[in-house]
C-alpha cells in the first residue's frame, strides 16, 4: 500500500510538458480575441456603422452582458453535475459550444437590411453568443484545476495561458482594427452640409464608404471566427483532462448547497470583490478608449494603432509579471501591477493632444493591463485549494468558483458598457461627426480616467483584507499532498 501511495504521489506530481501548457494556453485565445474585438469596437460599430441610437446601443450592451453574467453560474452548476466521459468532464462542453458560438459572433457584425428590428437583431445574437461563449469559457477556466494537482505547474500553465490570452487580445485588436481601418468613413462636418448642390453627391459617397466599412467588419469577424475554431481544436487534441479528485465517482450536491459553500468562503469573496472593482476600472477604459482617442484626442486615423500598441506592450510584459509574482509574491504583484496604470490614466487626459505622448502612455499602460490579466487567474486556484483544505469532504466545486468569478467580471463589463454608452447619450453624442461637443469630451475623460482611478483605489482597499499570503499557500499545498495519500 505504501509503495502504491508513493507511486500515486509521483504520478500526481509529474510535471506538465511544454506542449501541454502551450495547447492549454491556446484554448484561452478565443475568449480574448473575441472579447478584445467586442470590447474595443462593438460600441463604436453600433454607433457609427450600424447607426443605432446611443440609448438603443446602451440597452444592447448592458442587457447582453447582464444576460451573459446570469448564464455563468447556471453553466457552472451544470458543468459541476456533468458526468465524466472518456474525454473528461470539461472538454465535451468546449467542443460542442465552439461552432454555434462563432456563427453567432459573425452575425453580431452583420448590419441587417431592416431598420425597425435592428436593435433586436443585435440583442438576440449578442445574447446567444455570450451564452455559447460561457459554455466554452467556464469549463475552460475550471480546466486549470484538472491539468495538474501541483500549484507550481498550475501557476506555470496559467502564465502560459495569460501570455497567449494577451496575445489573443493583440490578434483581436489587430485583425479588427487593421481590416476595419482600411475602410475609414469620412466624418461629417458643418461645411459638408451647407452646400446643397454637393449634398446629394456627398450622401451617395458616404453610403458607398459606409457599405465598405460594413463589409470590412464582416471580413474581420470571419477571420476571427476561423481562428477561434482552430484554437478549440488544438485545445481538445493537445490537453488531457485529469480526474484529480476522484470526480468519476463524486456525489453531486445541490446548487444551493454548493453556492452557499463557495460564497461563504471568505478569501474567495474578498478576492472576487477586489477584482470586481479593478476589472470594472479597466473595462471602462477599454470600452471608451477608442472613442476617446478618436474624438477627444482627435487621432481618427491612429486609434486602432494605439490600441494595438497597448496590447503588444501587455503581451511582452506578462513574463515579467510572472517572474515578479514568483519573486515577491502575488499580493505585492497586485499592488504594484494594478497601480502602475494610475499615473498614465491621469496623464492621458491632462496633457495636450500629442500623438507621441499617446504612444508612450499606451506602452506604459499595457504593462498594467498585463497584470490585470494575469493576477486574478493566478490567484483563483489558491482560493480553491484553500477551500479544499478547509472542506476536505466537499470537493468538485471548481466550476462554481470559476463561473461566479466570470459572472462578476462580466457583470462589471455590462455595467461599464451600458453606463458609459448611456452617459454619452445624455452628453449629446452624435454618430459620425468630426468633432463632438465639449460635454461629450468631458464625459469621455471621466470614463477613461477619473472613474477607473477611483474604482482601482476601492478595489485595492478591499484587497488589503485578502488573507492568503505565500506562507498560507505553501501550507495548503502540503495539506493537499497529504490528502492525496489518504
Amino acid at each position: 500500500m505504501l509503495g502504491t501511495g508513493i507511486f500515486f504521489q509521483e504520478l500526481q506530481m509529474e510535471t506538465l510538458t511544454v506542449w501541454s501548457k502551450v495547447c492549454f494556453a491556446i484554448g484561452g485565445a478565443p475568449y480574448q480575441i473575441t472579447g478584445s474585438a467586442l470590447g474595443f469596437f462593438l460600441q463604436i460599430f453600433l454607433l457609427d456603422v450600424a447607426l443605432l441610437d446611443p440609448l438603443n446601443a446602451s440597452v444592447i450592451l448592458f442587457v447582453g452582458r447582464a444576460w451573459d453574467a446570469v448564464t455563468d453560474p447556471t453553466v457552472g452548476f451544470l458543468v459541476s453535475r456533468t458526468p465524466w466521459t472518456r474525454h473528461g468532464r470539461m472538454m465535451p462542453w468546449i467542443l460542442i459550444s465552439t461552432t454555434p458560438a462563432v456563427m453567432c459572433y459573425f452575425l453580431i457584425w452583420v448590419v441587417p437590411p431592416i431598420e425597425q428590428g435592428k436593435m433586436w437583431w443585435y440583442l438576440l445574437f449578442y445574447c446567444l453568443f455570450q451564452t455559447l461563449q460561457t459554455c466554452f469559457h467556464v469549463p475552460y477556466s475550471a480546466l486549470t484545476m484538472f491539468i495538474s494537482t501541483e500549484q507550481k505547474e498550475r501557476d506555470s500553465a496559467t502564465a502560459y495561458r495569460m501570455t497567449v490570452e494577451v496575445l489573443g487580445t493583440v490578434v483581436g485588436t489587430a485583425i479588427q482594427g487593421q481590416i476595419v481601418g482600411m475602410a475609414n468613413i469620412p466624418c461629417i462636418n458643418s461645411t459638408s452640409l451647407t452646400n446643397s448642390s454637393h449634398h446629394s453627391m456627398h450622401g451617395n459617397n458616404s453610403q458607398i464608404l459606409l457599405d465598405s466599412k460594413r463589409r470590412a467588419y464582416m471580413i474581420a469577424s470571419a477571420v476571427i471566427s476561423l481562428i477561434c475554431v482552430l484554437c478549440a481544436v488544438v485545445l481538445f487534441f493537445g490537453v488531457t483532462e485529469q480526474d484529480s479528485d476522484g470526480l468519476k465517482a463524486q456525489k453531486h450536491v445541490s446548487f444551493r448547497r454548493g453556492l452557499r459553500l463557495v460564497m461563504s468562503h471568505g478569501p474567495y469573496v474578498k478576492l472576487v470583490l477586489a477584482f470586481l472593482f479593478t476589472s470594472l476600472a479597466f473595462m471602462l477604459m477599454e470600452g471608451n478608449f477608442a472613442l476617446f482617442i478618436k474624438y477627444t484626442l482627435g487621432f481618427r486615423e491612429d486609434f486602432q494603432n494605439i490600441l494595438l500598441v497597448i496590447m503588444l506592450s501587455a503581451t511582452l510584459t506578462i513574463p515579467m509579471w510572472q517572474w515578479f509574482l514568483c519573486r515577491f509574491g502575488k499580493k505585492t504583484a497586485v499592488y504594484i501591477g494594478i497601480t502602475w496604470a494610475v499615473p498614465f490614466m491621469i496623464v492621458v487626459v491632462c496633457v495636450n493632444s500629442n500623438l507621441f505622448v499617446s504612444y508612450i502612455v499606451s506602452v506604459a499602460a499595457g504593462a498594467s493591463v498585463a497584470a490585470a490579466f494575469l493576477l486574478p487567474w493566478s490567484m483563483l486556484p489558491d482560493v480553491v485549494d484553500d477551500f479544499k483544505v478547509q472542506n476536505p469532504t466537499s470537493q468538485g466545486h471548481e466550476a462554481i468558483f470559476y463561473s461566479f468569478y466570470v459572472f462578476f467580471t462580466k457583470f462589471a463589463s455590462g455595467v461599464s458598457l451600458g453606463v458609459s454608452t448611456l452617459a454619452l447619450s445624455f452628453a449629446g453624442y452624435v454618430p459620425g461627426v468630426c468633432v463632438q461637443s465639449d460635454s461629450v469630451n468631458l464625459t469621455l475623460k471621466m470614463l477613461v480616467s477619473a472613474a477607473p482611478v477611483s474604482l482601482i483605489a476601492l478595489g485595492l482597499l478591499i484587497f488589503k483584507m485578502y488573507p492568503i499570503n505565500e506562507e498560507r499557500r505553501q501550507y495548503n499545498n502540503k495539506q493537499l499532498q497529504l490528502l492525496l495519500l489518504q
